[in-house]
């Protein structure tokens, strides 16, 4: 992975969205109260070409800005929030009266698809907003984008983030009827939709009109990063994902000095199960995120490094590849530092080592798992410490030690009450609610109330199919659905077993478990021509990994009988 500083790149420029920026330098008092982020662009790619894709404006942006306004805005379309923030900081301290460079400010802290914003985020935002308000030299396009923007960030502490996202979905689609030739108008409000749509909705209803706007207009603009990207994000689901494939075999080339743009594919190859290209877009990812944090000087290792951890874990463990897995999470381990601490770190902290311990069920270490790093605010993200403690439930129940598993279920329930009391957590609590239930079915199990655990795992399971997954995870901790099977499987019930399997395969492409769970059950309930089918595929899939996975070396002494 090269290293470079990057001061100026070349944009093609396509009539979009007209700028009204004087090349005047008028001081503004209430700059410095905004505490810009500044500095040389810090990124890892080739030496030339488009690093960060094609964004194209027509402005009034002085020549020597336009550039730099470009690069905001390409950074902007890849979630490069801290680096967008900078360049768009540029042009206000070379020229001060630029409105929509204030915009491009508010929009690197809105983060749509990400956690909301921090309490310092908010009053960035809302600063550039005020200032940007009190600029008079703005069209109406101009006041039409600050005004939308400004919706996210008016009455934040009254309002609940949701409510928020909703008004500026809301003021981006008038956006996009009033200005029908603008692109960039476009490509926002499908970001817009995607932000503010329902994660129980399963018709996707935004997300499909996000794409009817978008993937039209990446055949006519192929390397426009917001483009490829969106079209991704909003495509994301099961059912969808493989609409989304082209677009994903193209945005990491679009943007090759992004590490999100490396990673962001593995999203649809992990949705369709193409484990082998997931590895290597995280390989890539990973790289690029330590070059980064590197050259930016960070205190630790970035987030995005660990983001690409978590889904190179468990792509690896999907193949049975568990050396390469296990390299990845001892590596995670002996991370003590991240620079920022995000709800992204979190989650790869947590749960790298749980899967890789739940994949492979190896019940005594999930058992004894422990929290790391032990240094870390970890009351700030009871869902991501919900994961460790779930993690010991299976770990205990499994081990028969059914004290200790209840024990731990009631951290799960204490962590669960907390995120109930957060209105934007409720996505996460109702995650950790259906860990709650799924626990408390193998506990009554291990008690001998069978049926009664199957009753609650199926709960637990319907429940967990109502729901998206967080954009963040490649994938639950453990499917429940699979879980259902793994019990099923238990008590001898192999035809509703396989069904579980089959049904968790259907959203949870080419899993391990599935695989080899669908089946073993098809061989029980005396189907060897479908259990044949699924041994053959989970082999395929494994390839020529010298996996020492119990369940490979088991497919192949049947297959020698």
């Amino acid at each position: 992975m090269k290293r470079l500083v990057i001061k100026k790149l070349a944009f093609c420029l396509i009539p979009l969205i007209y700028i009204s920026c004087r090349n005047e330098k008028k001081e503004n008092a209430a700059i410095p109260s905004i505490d810009l982020k500044r500095g040389d662009i810090v990124s890892c790619g080739p030496d030339d070409g488009q690093l960060f894709g094609t964004v194209s404006f027509t402005s009034s942006v002085p020549d020597k800005l336009k550039s730099d306004f470009n690069i905001a805005i390409a950074l902007l379309h890849s979630f490069e929030y801290d680096e967008s923030e900078k360049m768009f900081a540029k042009v206000i301290d070379q020229s001060p009266d630029c409105a929509m460079a204030y915009w491009g400010v508010a929009m690197s802290n809105f983060h749509p698809l990400w956690d909301p914003p921090s309490g310092t985020e908010l009053k960035k935002g809302a600063k550039a907003v005020e200032i940007a308000r009190g600029i008079k030299n703005k069209s109406k396009r101009e006041s039409d984008c600050m005004e939308a923007i400004a919706k996210f960030y008016e009455d934040s502490d009254k309002l609940d983030h949701k409510t928020r996202v909703l008004a500026f979905e809301k003021a981006m689609g008038n956006i996009y009827l009033n200005y029908p030739d603008d692109m960039e108008a476009a490509v926002f409000y499908a970001l817009a939709l995607n932000s503010a749509a329902d994660p129980t909705d399963q018709t996707y209803a935004r997300q499909k009109k996000a794409y009817s706007i978008l993937n039209p207009l990446f055949e006519k603009q192929p390397l426009h990063p917001g483009l490829a990207h969106y079209i991704i994000h909003n495509y994301d689901y099961p059912s969808l994902a493989v609409i989304a494939l082209p677009a994903a075999r193209k945005y990491a080339a679009i943007a090759p000095a992004s590490a999100h743009a490396q990673h962001m594919p593995s999203h649809i190859f992990t949705r369709l199960g193409y484990w082998d290209e997931s590895i290597k877009s995280n390989q890539v990812s990973v790289s690029s995120a330590k070059c980064y944090a590197e050259q930016a000087k960070l205190k630790g290792h970035w987030d995005e490094e660990l983001h690409g951890l978590d889904y190179l874990v468990y792509a690896y463990l999907q193949k049975g590849a568990d050396d390469s897995a296990k390299q990845q999470v001892d590596y995670l381990l002996s991370i003590n530092e991240v620079d920022p601490i995000t709800f992204k770190t979190a989650y790869a902290f947590a749960a790298s080592p749980s899967r890789y311990l739940l994949e492979r069920k190896m019940w005594k270490e999930a058992t004894d798992l422990e929290i790391h790093p032990a240094v870390y605010p970890w009351e700030k993200f009871p869902w991501q410490k919900a994961i460790f403690h779930f993690t010991r439930v299976l770990g205990s129940v499994h081990t028969d030690n059914i004290k200790k598993a209840t024990n731990e279920l009631d951290t799960l329930k204490s962590l669960h009450a907390i995120l109930q009391k957060n209105k934007n957590k409720a996505n996460e609590s109702a995650q950790v609610l259906v860990q709650i239930k799924a626990s408390e079915a193998w506990i009554e199990y291990k008690q001998g109330n069978k049926e009664k655990a199957v009753g609650l795992m199926t709960t637990a399971a319907n429940m967990e199919d109502r729901m998206e997954k967080h954009p963040v995870t490649p994938g639950e901790i453990i499917p429940i659905r699979e879980q259902l099977g793994e019990l099923l499987l238990e008590m001898n019930k192999p035809v509703p077993a396989l069904a579980a399997f089959e049904s968790n395969l259907k959203t949870h492409a080419n899993r391990f478990n599935s695989l080899y769970g669908a089946g073993m059950a098809a061989r029980k309930a005396g189907n060897n021509e479908k259990a044949t089918m699924y041994f053959d595929k989970l082999l395929k899939i494994a390839g020529i990994n010298k996996s020492s996975r119990q369940e490979l070396l088991h497919i192949k002494s049947l297959a020698k009988n």
